[in-house]
């Protein structure tokens, strides 16, 4: 229940929107009694979970969202191109080993380091195993396989969320973040990405929609899942809800009971089963926090980036939306002194608290010298939060101005915002809808092309050349971060070989052969980012040869689709060329005039002409 004062000022709040609105219309007509009954507030469920939702408003019921959602990211699951090399070499080629027996090998699993942990891979893995085990498909459907479940996964999270938001925020807040996550381009990206950090989101978010609906064991769990399971960073999601559980409710029993349940129902099989892996105690977070936050050097030889990075980056992935959510503090200030206070109450949780996470997460990434796009993953659907609120806000502030307008003529007052104010929100939604629409086209049209690519090798293993005793090596030089992963190879006959570029960091290796390959501790791993000699192959002994052909070459990157002695092409896609194209079309994508202001090279799958058996 909610405190006394939180309730009467919401009742207060419903008895005045009853007395100014107009008659009311049929609550989700397409929905059935029983969905009603769940989403419609009534006076004899005023305590039900969605007591807060208005007979007056039409609104997609619970069940409904989630079905959108589950559409939106099966689409993702099937359509969305891997963004970040990260995901590939350190996620999906230690998935392949887990399944098939093989795959690359990063520094970060080296027993040495052990930064990362087995028992992420396994809850992905092991489902991936099974139906490898069962059904023998091609690799590929393994991997597509795993990116639907991922989605299915955030579905559930969105739809939790959206119920908790609708009634800590209201329905109209509730609606606007369905069609801001709906068609945000930064949830196309992120809810199938077999990251930490997106796993994180799930559960993060999760922890958040249990807060705002006051179950507090749920919350503390799904942080600990979010944080020890995903990426330790996570727990800063958690800090509000400590602050709101041990400072403002004092809630010092249920908080340290949650904390030591969870921490040993998720904390002690995770290192029974990463130390099971490493042959030695490992405690992977505690092993990341170390290198990220008391080594001398970090993260940051890998990379860093200006604040600007994020800034431009929010808003290709969340556009008019990512703009108002940096607003929204000071939108809130004055919706306090313009709006009537009443009128901007929630139901358990003032908003400072509520929305607490998303800007504490902000103030400390923004200030990190090294900066991903995935860094940022788990506050994804409080980007669409904050900018459905201000949205809301703004409306509140326009139809009180006009009140007061139309108060001083005639002395009247008027009906309730909404009623005068949603054109406001229809042109931000159609703004925001368009533009992701605009930006997921351009992406999939832009940087598709590795994974169509790999297909083509299907093709060979379908050709009378080809032997199932054969180790066929797959080449790749300066294009080494676009490749997808093992699973788009063909048969588990196919290796990925690293050929020399003008690349000077650290690559991947392929896990020792035999038992017990998780434990053993190549020489040429560091963590210091230093290229070695020992990771190259030999030109020579290539089957194949992955090349984007973009114009520009040196010695050691050649154009080696122009060597039509060594290599025939197999196929060859279009791929956008960043440094001949405008940065605006090339984001986005407009009918009849992008293909003007941009320029595209030739991804190519070379094959060599004379294969050698071996």
């Amino acid at each position: 229940m909610a405190p006394p004062a939180a309730r009467q000022r919401y009742n207060a709040n419903k008895q005045e929107n009853a007395l100014t609105r107009k008659p009311p219309k049929k609550l989700n007509s397409g929905a059935s009694k029983k969905e009603n009954k769940k989403l419609g507030a009534s006076k004899k469920n005023e305590n039900d979970s969605t007591a807060s939702l208005d007979k007056r408003d039409v609104v997609p019921s619970v069940h409904t969202a989630f079905k959108t959602f589950v559409s939106a990211r099966l689409c993702s699951a099937i359509w969305a191109y891997i963004s970040d090399c990260d995901e590939t070499y350190n996620y999906w080629e230690p998935l392949n080993y887990i399944i098939n027996g093989h795959g690359l090998q990063t520094w970060e699993y080296s027993p040495q380091f052990a930064l990362r942990s087995y028992t992420y891979l396994l809850l992905q893995g092991v489902p991936g195993w099974i139906y490898q085990k069962i059904f023998h498909p091609s690799p590929v459907l393994i991997f597509y396989m795993v990116r639907c479940m991922l989605g299915f996964g955030c579905a559930v999270m969105e739809r939790f969320m959206y119920k908790s938001i609708c009634q800590e925020f209201g329905i109209h807040i509730g609606r606007l973040w369905l069609i801001f996550q709906l068609f945000s381009v930064g949830m196309f990206i992120s809810s199938t990405a077999l990251l930490p950090s997106s796993f994180a989101m799930y559960f993060g978010c999760s922890a958040l929609a249990a807060w705002w609906t006051q179950k507090y064991p749920l919350a503390i769990f799904f942080v600990a899942i979010a944080s020890l399971l995903g990426w330790p960073f996570a727990g800063l999601i958690g800090v509000p809800i400590a602050v709101d559980m041990l400072l403002r409710k004092r809630l010092f029993r249920t908080f340290f009971i949650w904390a030591g349940i969870s921490f040993a129902t998720i904390a002690i099989p995770m290192i029974v089963i990463d130390s099971t892996y490493f042959g030695k105690i490992t405690f992977a977070p505690l092993n990341i926090v170390l290198y990220n936050v008391f080594t001398n050097h970090g993260p940051n030889i890998f990379g860093t980036e200006p604040l600007s990075y994020y800034l431009v980056n929010g808003y290709l992935n969340f556009n008019i939306v990512w703009l108002l959510s940096l607003i929204t503090p000071i939108m809130l200030i004055i919706d306090y002194f313009v709006v009537p206070a009443k009128s901007s109450s929630t139901l358990n949780f003032p908003r400072y608290i509520t929305l607490a996470p998303f800007y504490l997460w902000l103030l400390v990434f923004f200030a990190q010298p090294h900066k991903e796009e995935r860094f940022l993953f788990p506050v994804y659907p409080l980007i669409s939060l904050c900018g459905a609120i201000t949205v809301d806000v703004f409306q509140r502030i326009f139809f009180r101005l006009k009140t007061l307008i139309v108060s001083m003529k005639n002395g009247s007052s008027g009906p309730h915002y909404l009623d005068h104010t949603m054109f406001i929100a229809i042109l931000i939604m159609i703004l925001s809808t368009l533009t992701g629409l605009s930006r997921v086209f351009a992406l999939y049209r832009n940087y598709h092309a590795p994974m169509d690519l790999m297909m083509e090798l299907t093709q060979f293993k379908a050709s009378p050349q080809y032997r199932a005793d054969q180790i066929y090596n797959v080449c790749i030089g300066k294009d080494w971060y676009r490749y997808p992963g093992s699973f788009f190879f063909p048969a588990q006959n196919f290796r990925l070989r690293f050929l020399k570029s003008e690349f000077k960091g650290m690559l991947p290796a392929y896990y020792a052969d035999g038992e017990n390959a998780t434990q053993i501790a190549h020489p040429y791993f560091n963590d210091m980012n230093k290229e070695d000699e020992r990771m190259y192959f030999p030109y020579d002994d290539c089957h194949f040869l992955i090349d984007f052909d973009e114009g520009k070459y040196t010695d050691l990157e050649p154009s080696y689709s122009k060597r039509t002695k060594d290599w025939t092409i197999m196929k060859s896609l279009p791929f956008l060329i960043q440094e001949k194209s405008h940065r605006f079309y090339r984001a986005f994508y407009i009918p009849f005039i992008t293909d003007n202001y941009t320029s595209y090279g030739n991804f190519n799958l070379l094959k060599r002409k004379k294969i050698r058996q071996s």
